[in-house]
């Protein structure tokens, strides 16, 4: 009799968590991974608002190389908007030890939630099949570049972002001297990626720039681009304000004039070196 109750109440309770879990990517997926068309397209975005473009790209499928989604193709012109984004990003950066240091506590929340919502397995799955759709990986490699994304949310949930910003003091050499060291942030930053991880590369490198306090464009490879967005997505429904990074679908000239004249402090490439060296 017992026994009975417990069973029902633990099938009450998975129930309730596959309500729950439904719920999460019905709030923030734009397409569905197995059944993509051009009808779908890509976006920007730039100052908190997703944005279409004149021109559009269309990815063809890697396994098949039918016509798969269209992604934007950011022409010169409209990267001016990106340019001025970069421009208003103060030098102190969006927070540092001294300014808005709440929102260190911010971040480690939206760890958190994303670390949950990534426990949905309707969500897992759903980044699985995202990326397999662009990179045609194994199941097995697939599900473990998103498991270790996952983990790298759980690890920076609660107060760990804030601990990351610990900074150091030393004594003078008289009474009422010393000197203290902070990690202080950029200021606006680029992040460029490649496409065989395109989600664990960018995410886990637009993230770390985004916890010490800087605002990064993000921009990843045309042949992956939609992984990410999804995912980016996904962090607004989990509570990162939109206006903390802008991400962009552009070719390479674009987004170097982006980098120069917007004034980036530091860019993140990963990829290779004939582009990289054009970066130094």
């Amino acid at each position: 009799m017992f026994n009975t109750k417990v069973m029902r109440f633990r099938s009450q309770i998975m129930q309730v968590q596959s309500r729950a879990f439904s719920k999460h990517l019905k709030a923030f997926a734009t397409l569905d991974p197995k059944n993509l068309s051009t009808a779908n397209k890509g976006m920007n975005l730039v100052n908190g608002e997703w944005k279409g473009t004149e021109n559009y790209i269309t990815l063809p499928d890697p396994m098949t190389g039918k016509d798969m989604i269209q992604i934007p193709d950011t022409n010169m012109a409209e990267a001016e908007e990106f340019i001025t984004a970069m421009k208003e990003v103060p030098k102190h950066g969006l927070h540092n030890p001294f300014k808005n240091p709440e929102r260190y506590l911010m971040l480690g929340a939206v760890c958190r939630k994303t670390a949950e919502v990534l426990h949905d397995p309707e969500v897992f799955d759903f980044f699985v099949d995202s990326v397999m759709r662009c990179v045609p990986k194994s199941r097995a490699q697939t599900e473990g570049e998103v498991r270790v994304t996952r983990n790298f949310f759980e690890n920076f949930s609660g107060d760990q972002v804030r601990f990351l910003a610990e900074a150091f003091r030393m004594p003078g050499d008289h009474g009422g001297q010393f000197t203290t060291g902070y990690r202080w942030p950029l200021g606006p930053v680029g992040v460029i990626t490649p496409f065989n991880f395109p989600v664990e590369i960018p995410v886990l490198q637009m993230m770390g720039a985004l916890f010490m306090g800087n605002k990064p464009i993000v921009k990843s490879d045309s042949k992956a681009t939609f992984p990410l967005e999804q995912w980016i997505r996904m962090l607004h429904y989990c509570g990162l304000p939109k206006e903390d990074l802008d991400y962009i679908n552009c070719e390479g000239p674009v987004m170097e004039k982006i980098l120069v004249k917007g004034g980036s402090n530091m860019t993140l490439f990963t990829g290779s070196s004939k582009i990289g060296e054009r970066l130094v």
